[in-house]
């Protein structure tokens, strides 16, 4: 008799666990958010949805979205989480994401939600261009901090700079992108002309360029302001520069991927996202969030930066989008660094 009540705990169980396991839905999530921020979001989200896991894919904002057009025919992602605006609006166009109104939405900046109802895409946070620009490196190769975005084709600066690629990096793109505006388009290419003379290399990484700055191996890193912050509440010896002219940028922002078999756990991913307690996570590095009234300074933000912010055209970055980066691609990729 133990044996058999032995037997059948056994296999009792077993059906939980398998029950428990069957239950359970798997989401694939493309993103771009830095790696070291997934898992506490993902721990975050399953407190209060335990039966979903969250299967990420991390890259660049290029090469995530160059995947995603990939797939168009045969969709792989069930959410795409953390990716620019700019980018979204592409995929918005080609008919691949699943307008969905999250719970909370209309508590958000308008201006981080998509305009169409239901809404195609939400808003987390922004990201913002800077320079970062090593102290002690800079010294040692006499140069003296750019305050421009122009001061930057100084020949003082040659092979001491280092930009992200705008066909692998969300940052990159954004850098092209505000240059173009801030320029005009004929004025935009002569300054990437100029500035490609001083560039050392490119990079398939929007925070590489500042790391590489901040571990001293470049003085000069074109990246964005969180990653400047970061590195500088680290010890780094960085001072984070806002170029007089103004700076690009681009938002964080999550959307459903179009035919997606799972979309109410997709849709509980898409609510957790414009909730309060994810946008004071997203503050915790980023100065500009979704959700108004949440946003806290952020340790080493340079002053001024949110004021330099440009009047982003995001559709004229979308729209042309393909065509700008093949212009880039034929003038510049020679510098680029081996993928």
């Amino acid at each position: 008799m133990r044996h058999s009540t032995s037997l059948l705990t056994a296999l009792a169980i077993g059906t939980l666990i398998a029950t428990a396991a069957a239950s359970e839905t798997e989401l694939t999530v493309y993103t771009a958010v830095e790696a070291e921020d997934l898992t506490r979001y993902a721990e975050t989200f399953n407190q209060s949805n335990p039966d979903i896991k969250i299967n990420w894919v991390r890259d660049s904002t290029g090469i995530i979205t160059a995947k995603l057009l990939a797939e168009r025919d045969n969709p792989q992602a069930d959410v795409v989480w953390g990716l620019a605006a700019t980018s979204l609006l592409l995929l918005k166009s080609e008919g691949m994401l699943e307008p969905y109104a999250p719970v909370g939405v209309e508590e958000l900046d308008v201006k981080f939600v998509d305009g169409d109802n239901p809404p195609a895409w939400v808003g987390m946070d922004a990201w913002v261009a800077s320079v970062c620009y090593n102290t002690v490196e800079a010294e040692k190769a006499g140069l003296t901090p750019p305050t421009s975005w122009k001061d930057l084709t100084d020949p003082m600066y040659k092979d001491q700079v280092i930009m992200p690629n705008p066909n692998s990096s969300g940052t990159g793109f954004l850098d092209v992108s505000s240059w173009l505006q801030l320029f005009g388009e004929d004025g935009g290419w002569e300054y990437m002309d100029a500035l490609h003379e001083n560039i050392a290399r490119y990079t398939h990484s929007g925070s590489k360029p500042c790391k590489l700055a901040a571990a001293g191996e470049i003085p000069i890193g074109i990246s964005f302001a969180f990653r400047g912050a970061k590195s500088k509440a680290d010890g780094a010896p960085l001072e984070i520069i806002v170029p007089s002219e103004g700076v690009g940028w681009d938002m964080e922002a999550t959307a459903i991927v179009a035919g997606t078999a799972n979309l109410e756990a997709a849709q509980k991913l898409v609510d957790f996202s414009v909730s309060k307690e994810a946008n004071e996570m997203y503050n915790s590095g980023y100065a500009v969030v979704a959700y108004p009234g949440i946003a806290k300074p952020v340790e080493h933000f340079p002053e001024g930066l949110l004021d330099a912010m440009i009047e982003n055209d995001f559709e004229f970055a979308a729209n042309n989008r393909a065509a700008i980066l093949k212009e880039w691609q034929s003038r510049y990729d020679g510098k680029s660094e081996a993928k």
